[in-house]
């Protein structure tokens, strides 16, 4: 299969971003192990529970294989996906990827019951109506860098940020039946969006 996203499927919501692409057409496959990379253009990091996905890379020797993957390829990281492609997090159990030149400080909106969603106008390249965005434990992300592009705010606070290739997000886009988050990524690279 030509043009395969991956999706990281050791723990969290990684079926309903396989829902998501395979509803747009995009061929797609769970990664677990290393070697599944291979067949993959790009890559989804899902969200779940950072500090145990964490754990599961090392224990399934992909952390050195992810970064090198996303050296060459793009990677989308949701939610804690986001804080695993962070340079640094404020949370020793876990080891981040050092994808992206931001940080993230996890659960920085509260705990699951202080779960909300809210809607968000999106910059760039994503066109349409406010986007209804789902925050689940939610990090806060920040980056000093003036190559990062900030593709989404919330009171303030960068929930979407894209450099080059790659894009963090803070918020659950494969809870929703809105495709332009999944969209604006994939444009930037495969060939059914250009």
């Amino acid at each position: 299969m030509p043009n395969v996203v991956g999706v990281l499927a050791l723990q969290g919501a990684f079926d309903k971003h396989i829902e998501m692409l395979s509803a747009i057409g995009v061929d797609c496959q769970r990664v677990r192990f290393a070697h599944e990379l291979d067949a993959c253009v790009a890559l989804i990091i899902p969200g779940g529970e950072s500090t145990t996905m964490s754990l599961l890379i090392q224990k399934f020797d992909l952390y050195d294989r992810l970064r090198e993957f996303a050296e060459k390829k793009p990677v989308m990281g949701i939610c804690a996906g986001a804080i695993l492609m962070a340079e640094v997090v404020d949370d020793v159990r876990v080891t981040p990827l050092k994808i992206m030149p931001i940080a993230a400080i996890r659960n920085s909106y509260g705990r699951q019951v202080s779960s909300f969603s809210t809607e968000l106008i999106l910059k760039s390249d994503v066109d349409g109506p406010a986007y209804l965005a789902h925050f689940i434990r939610a990090p806060v992300i920040k980056s000093g860098n003036d190559n990062i592009e900030v593709l989404a705010s919330y009171n303030d606070e960068a929930v979407m940020m894209r450099l080059g290739l790659h894009i963090v997000v803070t918020f659950h886009p494969e809870l929703t039946n809105d495709n332009r988050i999944h969209v604006c990524w994939l444009k930037g690279f495969h060939p059914a969006f250009n």
